[in-house]
């Protein structure tokens, strides 16, 4: 039997199914769409078509539309499965700062990958991913391509603007200006990092840092953050994909709690 964890976010549903001993048989994404219960049934179906024969006997969900699946057994904050995937995937975590399509947020965790304090972005979305890609439609690449290019970058043009709407007003002038493209989109990933080092310094940030959720993916942003950290970041496969796999593995220990107690 297979435990599902179905991450519905602002940008893409994700969803990890791990079988009885918490070991990943299968994964997949897509985009998020207003039809929670549909699209968690679709990338459900996408990751078991990978997964084997085992069927799928237990489903958490979380994230924002978390309780809008009805098929769910059990529902989790995605606070929670992020830091608990997190210090899955790096036992020694003690920080992890998590960036997605609309939130920001730096976690210190205590032993056991439980949330001790965290903090999240605050009303603008110049600090998450969802920025990234509006940016990206001004100067006409794709999300795919901002990392690598970002890499490029000779001389970063600062984005000092705190609010989005601002931000990207500074963006079209550097473009109106003839600024190249790789020095914006640097100037945007080290923006992203100031705000992300004055998250992890309201969690007491002092050691190495976790970077989950899909901006992770991009390399430009990792090279950002690690100088502007000076310290370790580490960054897991398939970063986008910790949420789900924290779901998954909660599902998994509430389900052998729910079996051991029957057994009784």
């Amino acid at each position: 039997m297979l435990v599902a964890g179905i991450d519905i976010g602002s940008g893409s549903t994700k969803c990890v199914l791990v079988d009885a001993a918490g070991e990943v048989r299968g994964r997949a994404q897509t985009k998020t769409r207003a039809d929670f219960e549909k699209v968690s049934r679709d990338v459900l179906e996408a990751a078991s078509a990978g997964a084997g024969a085992d069927a799928v006997g237990y489903v958490a969900t979380t994230g924002l539309g978390r309780y809008a699946v009805p098929f769910r057994d059990i529902q989790i904050t995605d606070l929670t499965c992020g830091a608990r995937g997190a210090a899955t995937l790096f036992p020694e975590a003690a920080f992890v700062l998590d960036i997605g399509a609309q939130c920001s947020r730096a976690i210190h965790l205590r032993d056991g990958g439980k949330v001790k304090e965290f903090h999240m972005n605050e009303k603008c979305a110049a600090g998450s991913g969802g920025f990234l890609e509006r940016a990206a439609k001004y100067l006409e690449v794709t999300v795919a391509d901002i990392g690598p290019m970002s890499l490029g970058a000779r001389k970063p043009q600062a984005i000092s603007s705190v609010c989005a709407v601002l931000a990207e007003s500074e963006i079209i002038n550097h473009v109106s200006e003839g600024v190249a493209v790789e020095n914006i989109l640097r100037g945007i990933h080290n923006s992203l990092a100031d705000r992300a080092l004055s998250l992890l310094k309201r969690v007491g940030m002092n050691g190495p840092v976790t970077f989950i959720g899909g901006v992770a993916r991009q390399e430009g942003m990792v090279v950002a953050l690690r100088e502007k950290l000076g310290i370790d970041v580490h960054v897991p496969d398939g970063p986008e994909y910790t949420t789900a796999l924290g779901a998954a593995l909660l599902g998994l220990q509430r389900y052998r709690k729910q079996a051991t107690a029957a057994a009784a």
